[in-house]
């Protein structure tokens, strides 16, 4: 079978039902991408008035919180959509009905886009109206860090899929921490050179820690570094690739233990 995009489309439409029927739902893709935002904003107003203010120059803090917000939030969109099949016992309807896995991943996709925009887009308008986060500043360069960090999102989120489909909803917690691991070593809000020696190679192999390191580049020297999102394109391209590799082989194996139909809160 080809490709269909009517496909693609009609499991979107049925996410966005979901959606639109539950006010939870659209409440909480806004409630915490505002929460960190007040919390870490308001640090940051702080600690530029007592503090050692190239600690937070231009904004760093805010707008590496906001960065990181895209990379979780992209993830956590792509994830929770295919949760939304498991927990109504959906999957297996889904995988057996003439909709490819690479149309189910297209449409996983386009709702993690959908998602994040509902949540990020009042989250940078008040981050401009109370803490002045100046989104011309980053000017092209935020576009890139944008698309960078929600196709790692992506990659992520396939795995974590992928495990859910051979293990269950045993490995459901996956979809809300994973991404914390990767926390500490993605240089969010400090540079890479204040890892340990022996931490950075682990650093540098996650395309996120480029992206980071860029923004502060850009808002430090005001300069776009592009070898940086070079190296971030090069990783997210292998990432990608491992993800579908890893997703596609759970799936069969998923398919090989009968746990499709099994699948289910």
């Amino acid at each position: 079978m080809t490709f269909s995009v009517n496909r693609v489309a009609a499991l979107c439409l049925r996410y966005l039902y979901l959606l639109a029927s539950s006010w939870p739902r659209l409440l909480e893709l806004i409630y915490w991408p505002i929460l960190n935002l007040l919390t870490w904003g308001f640090l940051q107003t702080y600690a530029m008035g007592s503090t050692n203010q190239t600690l937070f120059v231009g904004g760093a803090l805010v707008s590496g919180l906001l960065l990181w917000e895209v990379l979780f939030r992209g993830q956590i969109g792509f994830s929770v959509s295919f949760l939304e099949e498991v927990w109504s016992r959906n999957l297996g309807n889904i995988l057996m009905s003439p909709l490819r896995p690479i149309e189910f991943v297209a449409a996983l996709m386009t709702m993690s886009l959908l998602r994040l925009a509902v949540g990020m887009i009042p989250t940078v308008i008040l981050a401009v109206a109370f803490f002045g986060f100046d989104l011309a500043r980053l000017g092209i360069g935020f576009a890139a860090f944008f698309a960078l960090l929600v196709i790692t999102g992506w990659a992520v989120g396939l795995v974590v899929c992928g495990l859910i489909l051979r293990h269950g909803l045993g490995a459901e917690s996956l979809a809300w921490t994973i991404m914390f691991v990767f926390w500490p070593l993605c240089c969010v809000y400090y540079p890479l050179s204040v890892l340990p020696g022996w931490m950075q190679p682990l650093a540098l192999a996650l395309p996120p820690t480029h992206v980071f390191e860029g923004m502060r580049a850009v808002l430090s020297q005001g300069v776009l570094r592009l070898d940086l999102l070079a190296y971030a394109t090069v990783l997210n391209i292998l990432w990608i690739g491992v993800a579908a590799y890893a997703f596609a082989a759970l799936l069969e194996k998923a398919r090989e233990a009968g746990s499709l139909l099994s699948s289910g809160e």
